[in-house]
């Protein structure tokens, strides 16, 4: 739940060449769809909610589909004379992008692997090399071949066997997290027949090269509860069941340790863990508890040698600590204290070598590699130079080097790839991304760190980006980002569509907000469960300030927030909608109350440890406090683009149409309240490279046009 991809963030709507009065008329004279109201009551702790639009949660029934087709239809109305715009801004951002591109090479059990992509092609192609660069590609899978017959593909997963002549992978061709196992033979080429359904699309190798372990989920609730064992070449209806997850607020998943000597299975829930452990030479073997679960403890292990490595919250260690115990004994009371646990320091991860161990940092909002020798006192941090960027380790998958591989960006620096030589710090820019068309320079580009200061007291940081030049006075439109959950961090990040708003004059700003875990642990305990509201009142403070310092004014303000950031969105708007100019709410997470008490929903029963169980009434009193669909009242929003996709498992489409059809019959006001609907996809929208690309244009055209930027 807490790893996340990014969401795209921006907005849609007006504009051509007609002035702002014209466009207001034709406004006026397109009639909004009018969802019809079939009042269902909702009962709970003696509380009574009317639900006039809760007929729209069945998407068998044609009434409904017809409905969201409506509103799409309206959206294409209302959106026609941008339709070049976003055309032209489409191939505006796909132009600045290498079509013809490939990954570093990373080398892992003798191969090179390597991902690429083709002039005009939407999806990559994966490759490897033997031993040496230099050796002949072999391509394991064209996904833009897999992919013809499909308006969404997403293939995932991929796992080579010990002695390289077999992958697993997993697909799922509807966008509904459904995955579906496969196993190639990497020699002869051939797919072989055995599919094994309904599961999250990884799995793992035993060392026998035919024993194969994954996930499958719950066919309602999509959760994932049970492990399974399949051997190559057998029907799956016989694999055998493993180990089942029988607590519903849990999740489990298996993989296999960087030293090949373990097979894993993980359990997780937003505040617990456990794992199981195989040796992946027995892989017909029962597996062995690591440490039994114990609410409230997290930890997560990696081995090395003789012994396992054991970062957790243990004792009390808030921003966690970094542990150490033995292969024989590895119930908590043998664990002995590596990285002391630190109030001002959160530990993220660790990578190990054979000489080496590396620690993932953050302090102070900044992150930060730790580099530290086994045998000798050196002990030393990567340098980096500013305070809107973002570090972090990537495929390191072999022990015996010297080599750390890290990637790094900032908001105006685009992302690379690099080696560092743990002995000698030398360091090799393998990569960075290029920015194609010839007018991208950094030095163009200010960034900043700003601190805005909440109701509290509390100090809430801002990444800021910028053209130099920009005079505030208040009439810079300004979009202003945030999530706020789950203790998922949005980073300072490069993005190369995001220069078509800063190139026309827009500033860009990320709130990290409580909820995240960007200033620490307790940063994620002050912005969930019952002070879930600070993550509101910490975004509508931060854009208070960018008020206050003449950034930006509320006619030129506008937010972006996607999925439990799209919750952020339904709430400032109902807690000060006079602030923006306009919202856009990507999957938006609205209608709390219903789903947190629907334990059919996928992740509902999960989640409780984020929101809260509105079953207790605690609970359930706070939630609909600020759910945004039961706060929906009479009065003016601003102007609204609300997306959603037909087939999402993660938040539900029914929940942002609810939202849209109850807020057209309660607003005031005469602003642009749009849904779109897509189709063909869920939660994370288009699977293509470029397909995705439309997407963000559709939200750029939405705030260029309420600017009256019309190209």
């Amino acid at each position: 739940m807490k790893k996340l991809t990014f969401l795209s963030i921006a907005s849609l709507i007006f504009a051509a060449s007609i002035n702002a009065q014209e466009i207001s008329k034709n406004i006026m004279t397109i009639t909004p769809p009018i969802a019809e109201k079939i009042p269902t009551k909702l009962e709970k702790h003696g509380d009574l909610r009317i639900d006039n639009y809760y007929w729209l949660n069945n998407p068998d029934n044609e009434k409904v589909i017809a409905y969201l087709n409506e509103e799409n239809t309206y959206y294409e109305s209302i959106t026609g004379h941008t339709k070049k715009f976003k055309e032209d801004l489409f191939e505006e951002m796909k132009a600045r992008i290498k079509e013809n591109d490939e990954s570093v090479p990373y080398k892992l059990n003798g191969y090179y692997y390597i991902t690429r992509y083709e002039t005009g092609k939407d999806y990559p192609i994966y490759t490897r090399k033997k031993e040496s660069l230099d050796a002949p590609e072999e391509i394991l899978f064209d996904v833009n071949e897999m992919a013809k017959d499909y308006s969404y593909y997403n293939l995932t997963g991929l796992s080579v066997s010990e002695d390289n002549k077999l992958i697993s992978f997993g697909v799922d061709t509807l966008s509904r997290r459904k995955y579906d196992i496969y196993i190639k033979n990497l020699e002869t080429g051939e797919i072989y027949a055995e599919r094994i359904p309904l599961t999250t699309g990884s799995a793992t190798w035993g060392s026998d090269n035919k024993t194969l372990f994954y996930t499958r989920k719950d066919e309602k609730t999509l959760r994932a509860d049970r492990i399974y064992r399949h051997t190559l070449g057998t029907d799956p209806i016989t694999d055998q069941l493993v180990f089942t997850e029988t607590d519903d607020t849990f999740g489990t998943y298996v993989y296999k340790t960087k030293s090949r000597k373990y097979i894993v299975i993980g359990s997780y829930s937003t505040l617990t863990s456990e794992y199981r452990v195989l040796e992946a030479n027995n892989p017909m073997g029962s597996f062995k508890i690591f440490q039994p679960r114990k609410r409230g403890l997290e930890y997560s292990i990696s081995h090395y040698g003789n012994n396992w490595y054991v970062l957790t919250n243990k004792d009390g260690a808030l921003n966690f600590k970094l542990m150490k115990t033995s292969e024989d004994k590895t119930a908590a009371e043998n664990w002995e204290d590596m990285i002391a646990h630190r109030t001002d320091v959160l530990l993220e991860d660790i990578d190990i070598f054979n000489d080496f161990l590396v620690v993932s940092e953050r302090s102070d909002g900044l992150t930060k590699i730790r580099i530290k020798k086994w045998k000798g006192s050196e002990d030393y941090y990567l340098p980096f130079d500013n305070e809107t960027y973002t570090a972090f380790t990537t495929q390191n998958p072999e022990f015996n080097t010297k080599i750390l591989r890290y990637g790094y960006n900032s908001l105006n620096t685009p992302a690379s790839v690099i080696d560092f030589n743990m002995e000698t710090k030398e360091k090799t820019v393998l990569k960075e991304t290029e920015v194609l068309g010839g007018k991208f320079n950094k030095n163009n580009y200010q960034t900043e760190r700003l601190w805005a200061t909440a109701a509290d007291g509390s100090k809430i940081p801002m990444s800021v980006i910028y053209r130099k030049g920009i005079k505030k006075d208040g009439t810079n439109p300004l979009l202003i980002y945030g999530y706020g959950s789950y203790g998922a961090t949005i980073d300072p990040y490069f993005s190369t569509v995001r220069l078509s708003l800063l190139d026309r004059g827009f500033i860009f700003a990320i709130a990290h907000v409580r909820g995240g875990e960007y200033m620490g642990r307790q940063w994620y305990e002050d912005g969930k469960l019952l002070k879930k509201k600070n993550t509101f009142t910490d975004f509508i403070d931060a854009s208070k300030y960018l008020i206050e310092q003449g950034y930006t004014s509320p006619q030129h303000l506008y937010a972006s927030g996607g999925s439990a950031g799209g919750l952020l969105m339904g709430a400032i708007v109902n807690m000060a909608p006079e602030l923006y100019n306009g919202v856009i709410a990507s999957v938006p997470f609205v209608d709390v109350v219903t789903t947190m008490l629907d334990d059919s929903i996928p992740l509902t029963t999960g989640e409780y440890d984020e929101w809260g169980n509105p079953n207790e009434v605690a609970y359930y009193e706070y939630i609909k406090s600020y759910s945004p669909y039961d706060n929906v009242e009479p009065k003016n929003y601003p102007n609204m683009l609300v997306t959603t996709g037909l087939h999402d498992s993660q938040v539900q489409y029914w929940e942002p149409a609810k939202w849209v059809a109850k807020l057209r019959d309660l607003k005031t006001d005469s602003n642009i309240l749009l849904l779109q609907t897509n189709m063909d996809a869920g939660h994370g929208g288009a699977s293509g490279r470029f397909e995705a690309l439309k997407e963000v244009a559709m939200d750029y055209a939405f705030l260029l046009d309420l600017e009256g930027i019309t190209e």
